[in-house]
């Protein structure tokens, strides 16, 4: 028993002792006792506020802090086995090579892991950098530490930036609740805490639910069930987003084939791999771009649009010209030949690029993410939906308001008519059949940024883009926008409960029974395809 009490009297009375010690003796002791002593001397060096004390503490973490036997010095010890060189902790000195077995390392745990993660983040809680200062509060509320409290509430009392402010009361309030303050004290914590995320709420106060107190655990109860019923609300707000994102690019892909199949009536099964040209197109200019204009990569994605539109254009031409004028008014015959076509098309990336996955970059305008009440919303995906809007009312634009969408139309409504009115309807169908192409281009190089570029990556995309088509009615854009959007979301709302593969199927069920009771779908096109 006596025992006891001098071991719990030592540990009890370590940090008070090590705390009236200088930093540099503070450094020397690290190698000394067991974990706990260790623990008990990180925790005073951290609260000694020396510049010096983060170095140390990321030497000990990175398991680099070691002591020379000959002298005792503390040193930083890095390079490879082979080639390791010495650095004095506490002046920065180069101390040149390290001989074999001339220093000892300091030995951590678990447990004196965490201690120095705590430590260091109680010492980044006053850095000059605000984002330094935002990551200790997170790093803070998410492991609460009683011994913080003061260094939090200190902290908190000079910050002056208001999103520091928010975390830091946070971080306060988590590890108020972990301490023995006053019981209205830590309800009023649970409080501050319940207006957090709801996920922040949920993994802070779990472990407060069953508490001893009732007050206490009353007040938990009611913070969790606020946060569950706020991220319900939360959790439909994302498969909204994650439908519209999701109905962007079936819109890309969709509306290319709404021009080929939709205007010209041609059932155009090489529509999948005109995607994939898209994509592919973009990953040669970026290959151009790493080569020979590294620093200006940023600007790949403008450059490959222009050239993805004009070279998978020039392919949609070459096909139209070549085969599938030749085939108009024989449906079965078509699908025979656009499928020949884009096997041929597989096989032509295959030999040249290879069968593998080929990387397509992001930009750095187009990464990372930001928040969004309590979603997260990247900027890829923000820049796609933007960019399916663009192409879609800019095609809007041409179709309406030019010399060339006017021919289009009337071609679209009585080529006999149109014909006899001087229009060349085997140039406007070239034509059309080339914007479908470009158009399908467009989608390759959005679909570049989200989805592997390899050989198949059209025939992803080839089915669903046809159920856009028919399901919005033949031939109208203004459909295939509202199919693209709707059958996007109503995925995303049915795949949480049905799961992927069967809310795909239930999907194609409801098309099958839709076409059955409207055939041409949901906005029916007057013209030659309508009639055919």
């Amino acid at each position: 028993m006596l025992l006891r009490l001098l071991t719990l009297c030592l540990v009890l009375l370590m940090p008070a002792s090590a705390s009236a010690q200088t930093f540099e003796d503070l450094v020397a002791r690290l190698p000394d006792g067991n974990f706990n002593d260790r623990a008990a001397v990180v925790s005073a060096i951290a609260r000694t506020g020396d510049p010096r004390a983060a170095a140390v503490l990321d030497a000990l973490l990175d398991g680099e802090l070691e002591q020379r036997t000959a002298d005792g010095r503390m040193v930083r010890v890095s390079g490879s086995r082979s080639n390791q060189t010495a650095t004095d902790i506490l002046t920065g000195e180069d101390l040149g090579p390290v001989a074999r077995r001339s220093t000892e390392s300091v030995r951590l745990n678990n447990g004196l892991r965490r201690t120095i993660r705590t430590a260091l983040g109680v010492l980044t809680l006053r850095d000059p950098d605000p984002a330094r200062r935002l990551a200790a509060a997170e790093a803070a509320l998410r492991s609460p530490d009683a011994e913080q409290l003061d260094a939090l509430t200190a902290a908190l009392a000079e910050e002056t930036t208001p999103a520091i402010q928010r975390a830091l009361g946070l971080a306060r309030a988590a590890t108020l609740l972990a301490t023995e303050a006053p019981l209205a004290e830590r309800i009023a914590a649970v409080e501050l805490i319940a207006s957090a995320p709801a996920a922040m709420v949920q993994s802070t106060l779990n472990g407060y639910r069953a508490s001893a107190e009732p007050d206490l655990a009353a007040a938990v109860a009611t913070a969790l069930e606020a946060a569950a019923s706020r991220q319900a609300v939360w959790l439909q707000a994302q498969n909204l987003w994650f439908g519209l994102s999701l109905g962007s690019v079936l819109l890309l892909a969709a509306i290319g084939l709404a021009i080929t199949f939709g205007v010209m009536g041609v059932i155009n099964l090489a529509h999948g791999e005109l995607v994939m040209l898209g994509a592919y197109t973009t990953y040669t200019v970026q290959q151009m771009f790493r080569a020979y204009a590294p620093d200006h990569f940023g600007w790949s994605l403008a450059v490959a649009v222009p050239l993805a539109f004009l070279f998978v254009g020039l392919v949609g031409v070459a096909i139209e010209r070549g085969i599938v004028r030749h085939l108009y008014g024989r449906p079965l015959e078509t699908l025979l030949a656009t499928w020949g076509v884009s096997l041929i098309l597989q096989q032509a990336v295959r030999s040249v690029f290879g069968p593998t996955n080929r990387e397509v970059g992001t930009p750095d305008w187009m990464s990372g993410a930001f928040q969004l009440g309590e979603m997260t919303v990247t900027w890829s995906r923000v820049s796609i939906v933007v960019f399916a809007l663009v192409v879609f009312f800019g095609l809007l634009l041409l179709m309406r308001y030019s010399a060339f969408g006017l021919q289009m139309r009337a071609v679209t409504q009585n080529r006999p008519m149109a014909a006899n009115l001087g229009i060349r309807t085997g140039r406007v169908d070239a034509l059309t059949f080339g914007l479908g192409a470009g158009i399908a281009g467009l989608a390759g190089v959005a679909l570049s940024q989200i989805d592997n570029v390899s050989p198949n990556l059209g025939q992803g995309y080839i089915i669903d883009s046809f159920l856009v088509v028919v399901f919005g009615g033949v031939g109208n854009l203004w459909g295939t926008f509202a199919a693209a959007l709707g059958l996007g979301i109503a995925n995303k709302f049915l795949e949480p409960w049905a799961g992927a593969v069967l809310g795909k199927i239930l999907i194609l069920i409801f098309i099958i029974l839709f076409i059955q009771k409207r055939p041409r779908g949901l906005f029916p096109q007057r013209g030659r395809a309508a009639e055919g």
